[in-house]
């Protein structure tokens, strides 16, 4: 497990040592004993090895083998393991901006390495999943931004939630590119920040670190407002958005009226599991915006034996053809990734994403972060060639990916000129194509 890691850290991100080292550092030089990339990379392992707390890196971590293995990804030098209270003190006071920056880095690199471009709606967009989730609660204020619940003026608990963007492909990645913590800017703000708002201050981010990138957003039916359409048409992005009968009433109204009329606009898929009925109907006007509606109703045989009818609506700025109908169905589905490959797995498949690693706010940030360079490491690993054949056959299941990649950092030692040995071999890695 260890060599795969290297492969994949070497080959998708050569300068990922570099980046780490570029960001600012904020502790006094004189004073430094542990360079920023070694308790970095001591962070991103972390989760990689899915640790459940903090605490276990003084004693999981504190091996020899494992102290060289460090050196050889972070290109450092430290003699000993670093204090887990050490990781904490530089992520009190490292700007999450940093972190963040590494993260974009990482993304931008898969794209012009092309090994997502198969993955593109129509050939041209890739898909940017937005969906907010739950990331920690406290039953007493923890920091001057907690969002608050009450019920009947009453405190129930204080919380944090985020605004999460991810690059989803339909062989399962989901990759974190863009992060917005939504928080209170004041205790005594009248109203309380929120996904919407978290949202418009998320895709200026998004634009201003991807450009030229040819987006299509996915979106739940909150987003299914004016603004967003504007933002879109500002920026020159598609979006599929989930529609529902009381997020636009009038819209909705006059769809199911000329669904009925434009029986063109209509096909079946059949097979001997899954029927599949799309209606799609083009250019409704709202307030003067052309929108296209996408329908999918699916019908197949439940677990139980049930016969489960589920219908999928979806508003687009995408031209909807009978050449592509059933294309874009399949990328608004897509968006269950984010909350399935994404937030699911990092909640219950041992990333801990609801566990406190820290009590500071500014760490809190800096480690979810490292938890999201950590999950789209291992997704890599997970869904390229080099793991294909052993994950069933070696090592059982996923899960048990984490325990070998930690033993073997534990107990295998690696020199440099192994390391180069190991990478002067030829080799791909290529991902599952479905």
């Amino acid at each position: 497990m260890k060599d795969e890691l290297y492969k994949t850290m070497w080959h998708f991100f050569p300068s990922f040592s570099n980046w780490l080292n570029d960001i600012e550092d904020p502790r006094e030089k004189k004073k430094i004993e542990y360079p920023l990339s070694s308790l970095t990379w001591v962070g991103i392992l972390l989760f990689l090895m899915k640790l459940e707390t903090r605490r276990q890196i003084k004693f999981q971590f504190n091996t020899n083998e494992f102290i060289g293995n460090i050196n050889l990804l972070a290109k450092s030098e430290i003699e000993q393991m670093a204090h887990p209270d050490t990781l904490g003190y530089l992520l009190k006071r490292l700007h999450p901006e940093g972190l963040s920056d590494v993260r974009v880095k990482m993304v931008s690199r898969l794209i012009r390495m092309r090994n997502l471009e198969r993955y593109r709606l129509l050939g041209e967009y890739y898909l940017i999943s937005i969906d907010g989730t739950g990331h920690l609660v406290f039953n007493r204020r923890h920091c001057e931004r907690c969002l608050v619940k009450k019920k009947d003026d009453k405190v129930l608990y204080y919380y944090h939630n985020v605004l999460e963007a991810k690059l989803v492909t339909a062989n399962g990645l989901a990759l974190s590119i863009e992060t917005e913590f939504i928080e209170n800017t004041d205790e005594d703000m009248e109203k309380q920040d929120c996904e919407l708002r978290a949202f418009y201050r998320l895709v200026e981010n998004l634009k201003r670190n991807f450009p030229q990138l040819n987006i299509c957003l996915l979106l739940d039916a909150l987003y299914a407002a004016k603004p967003v359409f504007d933002i879109c048409k500002k920026y020159d992005w598609k979006y599929l958005i989930t529609f529902k009968r009381g997020s636009m009433s009038a819209v909705y109204e006059e769809y199911i009226a000329l669904k009925s009329l434009q029986r063109e606009n209509a096909a079946q898929i059949r097979d001997d599991e899954i029927e599949q009925n799309y209606n799609w109907v083009r250019e409704l006007d709202y307030e003067g915006r052309p929108l296209n509606i996408v329908e999918c109703n699916e019908i197949k045989e439940g677990k139980n034996g049930k016969i489960e009818d589920t219908k999928f609506v979806w508003l687009t700025n995408l031209k909807v053809e009978q050449y592509n109908y059933k294309q874009i169905a399949k990328a608004g589905r897509l968006r269950w990734k984010t909350e399935n490959e994404g937030f699911n797995i990092q909640k219950n498949g041992g990333y801990n994403l609801e566990h406190p690693y820290s009590h500071d706010e500014v760490a809190c940030k800096n480690f979810y972060l490292l938890l999201q360079i950590a999950h789209t490491i291992n997704q890599l690993m997970e869904k390229g060639s080099l793991l294909k054949d052993q994950i069933q056959k070696v090592f059982g299941n996923i899960r048990n990916i984490a325990r070998r990649l930690l033993e073997d950092f534990r107990t295998k030692s690696t020199t440099k000129e192994q390391l180069q040995s190991l990478l002067s071999v030829p080799f791909q890695i290529r991902f599952d194509s479905s």
